[in-house]
């Protein structure tokens, strides 16, 4: 067992964790931050995503133990601490850029990551910028759309797929 122990959403964290311990897992299981999903287990789907140290990585290919002494952005912190959703969530509500909301988490903390890298990305590099991360309801063309949109772009000429 080993102990571990890292900032998750501004706050500290600390646990006891097995050396195979997933950090999905830890986040999920030990610390009730299940806004994380675990959609394939292979790091194939994205749902996963969390930032570390400023990092956009899947939480399901890194261990817990790996995470030690690091900063954790999870989707969990994403919402001001009023609830008040953040610009790509409400982008994604308002544009409707999710169904069953199983690949959400993911695709929000992805998004995130991209525009600050590039705050006004084209829709190709949204496009090439998502590959990693799948949804089996939308087709894309709303999620596109949502973080377009959060970028403060005008989506009106997105055309309809």
């Amino acid at each position: 067992m080993t102990q571990v122990s890292m900032t998750v959403n501004g706050k500290a964290a600390k646990g006891t964790v097995e050396g195979r311990t997933l950090l999905s897992s830890f986040l999920r299981d030990e610390l009730n931050l299940t806004g994380t999903h675990v959609g394939c287990d292979t790091s194939q789907c994205g749902a996963c995503v969390v930032h570390v140290n400023g990092v956009a990585v899947k939480s399901c290919t890194m261990l817990a133990a790996e995470a030690d002494g690091a900063e954790v952005a999870t989707i969990e912190g994403q919402a001001a601490p009023d609830g008040t959703l953040s610009a790509v969530q409400q982008a994604f509500q308002d544009h409707h850029g999710l169904q069953c909301g199983f690949c959400t988490p993911g695709m929000v903390m992805t998004a995130v990551k991209l525009l600050e890298e590039n705050p006004k990305p084209s829709e190709h590099e949204v496009r090439v910028h998502l590959e990693g991360n799948i949804c089996r309801c939308t087709g894309y063309h709303n999620i596109v759309k949502a973080i377009m949109a959060a970028s403060g772009q005008d989506v009106g000429a997105i055309a309809a797929e």
